[in-house]
Formats: C-alpha cells, sequence, structure tokens
C-alpha cells in the first residue's frame, strides 16, 4: 500500500436480517459517502470509493492533520448530520457545489463529519493483514475533533443493535468478523450489511423498457387525490402486464415521453431505505406484486 495512492476500498456483502455471532463485531451504517483519508500532518487527500478526489469539496476535513503524526491512512463514511441524524440529502448538496466561495461556506454552516472505522496505514506500515480487533486497536489511540470522530461498535449482539436503529429509524448496521483482514476491492461475508428497509404498497403507473432491464414507474395518491410519481424500480424484463398501455400519464408530476403509460392501476409493494425531501424513494427493491391493488 503507498501512502497517497488510491485503492478500491473493502466492500460489504449483504443479509436481510440481524444476527448474533462472537465471532462478529456490530456498528452502526452510517449514510452518508465511503471514502478513505490519507493524511499526514503535512498533506491530505480525500477519495470516495470510486477514486474520486473530494478534498476540495470538503475544506473541513482538514483539520485531520492535526490528529496524525505520521502518514495514515483511514477508512470511514463522509456524514452531513440535520437534527442530530445522517441526512444523505444535504451531503449530495454538499457534493455537487462546484463554486470555492459556496463551498467554504457550506463548510462553515454545517460542517460535515468523517466517521472513521478503520486504519489501514500508519508510519510506513501497512496494516491491512492484522485481523480487524487489532486495527480498531490501533484506530482508538487518535484523538478526534469537530470533524472526525471514531465509529463505535459492539462484539457479538446485533439484533439489539438492530432493534435500537429501527427505533431511531437509522440507516442499518454493518456485521464484521473480528479476524477478518482488510482486502482491497473484495466482497466477502467477513464483512456484511443489514438494512433498515421500509416495505409499502405503491400504484404501478406504466414502466420503461431499456435493452437489459424494465422499470416500473411508481405512484401515491396524496390528500389532493392526485397520484403522484416517487420513483422506478427495475423488475426481471419477461415480466408482462396484461392492460393496455397509454401515451398520457396518469401522474400530476411526471409526463415523459416514450413510455408505456397504464389507465388501469395494479400495485406491486417495494421496499426502500428512505424517502428524499420530495417524496421519492431512496434505493427501491421490487418485492411482489398485489392482487386487487
Amino acid at each position: 500500500m503507498v501512502f497517497l495512492k488510491f485503492f478500491k476500498p473493502m466492500l460489504l456483502s449483504e443479509r436481510s436480517h440481524a444476527f448474533d455471532d462472537d465471532k462478529f463485531l456490530y456498528e452502526l451504517k452510517y449514510d452518508g459517502y465511503r471514502a478513505t483519508i490519507h493524511v499526514s500532518p503535512k498533506t491530505i487527500k480525500v477519495y470516495s470509493r470510486n477514486g474520486i478526489d473530494l478534498t476540495s469539496n470538503f475544506p473541513e476535513l482538514k483539520s485531520i492533520k492535526g490528529l496524525v503524526k505520521h502518514e495514515t491512512i483511514f477508512d470511514g463514511e463522509i456524514v452531513s448530520f440535520l437534527n442530530e441524524k445522517p441526512s444523505f440529502s444535504d451531503l449530495q448538496v454538499r457534493g455537487r457545489i462546484k463554486s470555492k466561495y459556496k463551498i467554504e461556506e457550506k463548510a462553515l454552516e454545517n460542517p460535515v463529519v468523517f466517521v472513521a472505522f478503520d486504519c489501514l496505514y500508519e508510519d510506513g506500515e501497512d496494516l491491512t493483514h492484522f485481523d480487524l480487533l487489532k486495527r480498531k486497536k490501533i484506530l482508538e489511540k487518535f484523538g478526534t475533533n469537530d470533524n472526525f470522530i471514531l465509529s463505535s461498535y459492539s462484539i457479538g449482539q446485533g439484533k439489539s443493535l438492530f432493534k435500537k436503529i429501527k427505533k431511531l429509524d437509522l440507516e442499518g448496521i454493518v456485521a464484521k468478523r473480528i479476524d477478518s483482514e482488510y482486502v482491497p476491492e473484495a466482497r466477502t461475508k467477513d464483512w456484511i450489511k443489514i438494512k433498515n428497509y421500509k416495505c409499502e404498497s405503491f400504484f404501478i403507473g406504466g414502466f420503461i423498457d431499456t435493452q437489459f432491464k424494465r422499470s416500473l414507474l411508481l405512484g401515491e395518491y396524496r390528500s389532493d387525490d392526485k397520484l403522484y410519481f416517487v420513483g422506478k424500480v427495475s423488475v426481471d424484463k419477461l415480466k408482462v402486464f396484461d392492460n393496455k398501455v397509454y401515451s398520457r400519464s396518469p401522474f400530476c408530476n411526471y409526463k415523459e415521453k416514450e413510455i408505456n403509460y397504464f389507465k388501469k392501476l395494479s400495485k406491486c409493494e417495494v421496499i426502500y431505505i428512505e424517502r428524499t425531501p420530495n417524496g421519492n424513494l431512496r434505493e427501491p427493491v421490487f418485492k411482489r406484486m398485489v392482487e386487487n391493488g
């Protein structure tokens, strides 16, 4: 591992239900940007999981330089907090700003926080071959400030932690084998995410076909008795609908051309992470059709 050279971080597999296992530690899954921070007392580089240099987007993270004595690499999540909860929508707004003046203004108004959950490199030594608990102990020797905190964890008790995050309506938890090495770019069963999905039924107002997939257009009726578009969800392209298609949109807020719209609306059940500020679904996943929708 080279100090300032980008590498793709270790990835997570997924399970649908929380579990207890003394071979695993459990921590919160923060809703933010996965990032690695390469920092020394004199320099800092912030890379997204895809290698995008985010250093200039979040200048407040430069304060982390004051917490290290040597060249160090942290893995973690850039998080924007709003009303004491992670706000992915607020973070997306920050990430899209191009003006240096506006970036600095936002950094002062509502600074982001880097939640560190791993230490991969320190003072010329590659730590990725150490087991996770040893890397956690190394991470714990670093101080914290307004822009840098450490992810807390517990061992063995995944179900109780998941129950707590459901009450708080947070994104989910992560389970990691305590003896796992850090393998860049790998997706293994050593690291597992368990997401706090919501489940609702929505009307299907039409569909879009591309070469590789079919996307259903989802909607819901609101207090004014109008059908509002809330997002698209991918399904097997072989799924067949027997109702006729029309060119006129049934949605009051979505009217795109060359789409197959329905007059007779069926319903499907969808799981998703959360709603955006305008009511759209984040990360929707098709679950099943609902009879007599």
